[in-house]
């Protein structure tokens, strides 16, 4: 009920226009989330526009996250209602709540990482259960697919977004605490980095494909050439963004409580006592869990860069677990203390009539510890319902009809990253206004077009010229070479008259 209905703008339109056409987005290039899309596009046609249907590509991964969360919780012991509450309490989080309703290939982020933990806890199953049996290689041969299939999913993952290099300590430490004989079998560990490796590569390999021999209609930079691909996939435009892990930290605290209280209200006290008792009753999960949340907050806390938020998806799906854990912990001691003063005397607890007050016991104790860990969730569903909620947000397809009805033809529009996503989208995918030229500030970049003002000059004699300023002052700032007009509608969209003439 809150998915965005259609087309939107920034990196949101971006993967809206360049999904369908099966394109390159910008660093590190997301070539899995693309793919996945492109399919997506393919499968969910007959439900919407393709707009539509990347924004519902992410409701689905969303969801699919969230349905996994109560397979991750149920491994770690934690019992069916809690799971059940746990997950609702990760799915109406205002980030996850966030991705999950417009186009965003960290919606993919969320279901790969939450699936590769669940294979992960699956593989240290068939590990515990192979040492338990150790004459039945049935286990063992299980244990060793499972760990090849995990490494295969972290590859996708790998192939999404780089958030996933994040995981490789925490995953690495997890691996060696289950299963440190491991390392004496080096083929089983040449396959699993070789099913990943390969993977990451298949992937990867959309990039260049698509923007060389088998080009597609949008590209961003040039990854057709070895420098060029590795400036999308190093993301070197944005290296600069990263600031030093020690700066203004009292500040970066200050923000960092601010977010993680948005996400869990009181609940956020009980988080470190959610992880002790993690700690107490799955070590080797806390670890996992752990160091994958600390590492992502130190990343994500010195990274600048918007919506920066969403990095955070990965640590809250880890504290919703934790949280899961303790409700678990605190379910079993109270259902123990309720069947041992409910116990007739002299009967052991194996007998039938325990047994069943002890499940009574536990799925009503279960259901009032889950509505307990949903009270803050459920005292801003409100408040949150307003931030997420998309559902009306349409104008962004209004303005591109607009814009298309206002420019002349064979005109050239020096737009910003905002606004080109959607005319890119209106171009290449609803296959409008072809004549158009929308010229980008990586277009100019990418083609060596120079300054706004070189695009100008070059074209103003003969074809019609429009911009659309990222702020008024680029319009002042122009007004002194130029006679700037503002073309009615779309509000945003100047002509490019004439030039001034010589005092």
């Amino acid at each position: 009920m809150t998915l965005q209905p259609g087309l939107a703008t920034w990196d949101t339109a971006e993967a809206q226009a360049v999904l369908p056409v099966l394109g390159t987005m910008h660093p590190t290039g997301f070539p899995a989330y693309v793919v996945i899309g492109w399919l997506a596009s393919i499968a969910f046609a007959p439900l919407g526009s393709p707009a539509f249907t990347i924004n519902l590509l992410s409701a689905v991964l969303v969801a699919s996250a969230v349905g996994m969360s109560v397979l991750v919780t149920r491994r770690l012991g934690v019992p069916v209602v809690v799971a059940i509450a746990a997950a609702i309490g990760f799915a109406v989080s205002p980030i996850v709540w966030r991705v999950a309703v417009a186009a965003d290939a960290h919606a993919l982020h969320a279901a790969l990482l939450v699936a590769e933990v669940a294979l992960l806890l699956r593989w240290e199953s068939f590990v515990e259960a192979s040492r338990e049996a150790p004459d039945d290689p049935r286990l063992g041969s299980r244990a060793d697919r499972a760990i090849v299939v995990a490494a295969a999913v972290f590859g996708v993952a790998l192939a999404n977004h780089a958030l996933t290099l994040l995981l490789i300590p925490a995953v690495g430490l997890f691996v060696l605490a289950v299963d440190r004989g491991i390392l004496r079998r080096p083929r089983l560990i040449a396959a699993a980095l070789g099913t990943c490796l390969a993977v990451v590569v298949l992937f990867y390999l959309e990039l260049p494909l698509r923007a060389g021999p088998f080009r597609a209609p949008l590209v961003y930079g040039h990854p057709e050439t070895w420098s060029g691909f590795w400036d999308v996939v190093a993301a070197r435009q944005f290296q600069g963004d990263l600031g030093g892990p020690l700066a203004d930290l009292g500040g970066r605290a200050r923000a960092f409580m601010t977010l993680a209280f948005n996400q869990f209200g009181l609940w956020l006290l009980l988080v470190p006592s959610g992880l002790v008792i993690t700690a107490m009753r799955r070590p080797r999960y806390a670890l996992l869990s752990g160091v994958a949340l600390l590492t992502t907050c130190l990343f994500a806390a010195s990274y600048s860069n918007a919506a920066i938020e969403r990095y955070y998806i990965g640590p809250v799906f880890f504290a919703w677990t934790w949280l899961a854990v303790l409700g678990g912990a605190i379910t079993e001691r109270v259902v123990d203390a309720v069947v041992a003063r409910t116990s007739p005397a002299g009967t052991g607890s194996t007998g039938r009539g325990p047994a069943d007050r002890r499940r009574a016991a536990g799925a009503l104790v279960g259901f009032l510890v889950g509505i307990v860990l949903l009270l803050p969730a459920a005292g801003q569903i409100q408040s949150r319902w307003r931030v997420a909620d998309l559902s009306n947000v349409t104008w962004p397809h209004a303005w591109l009809d607009e814009a298309f009805t206002t420019l002349e033809p064979n005109a050239v529009v020096l737009s910003w990253w905002s606004y080109s996503t959607p005319l890119w989208y209106g171009q290449f995918v609803e296959h409008r206004r072809p004549d158009v030229w929308v010229v980008d500030d990586r277009t100019r970049l990418d083609e060596h077009l120079g300054e706004i003002a070189d695009v100008i000059e070059a074209n103003l004699d003969t074809r019609p010229v429009y911009l659309i300023p990222v702020a008024p002052s680029d319009v002042e700032k122009l007004g002194a070479r130029y006679v700037i007009e503002l073309a009615e509608p779309p509000g945003n969209l100047y002509r490019v008259v004439r030039r001034q003439e010589a005092p």
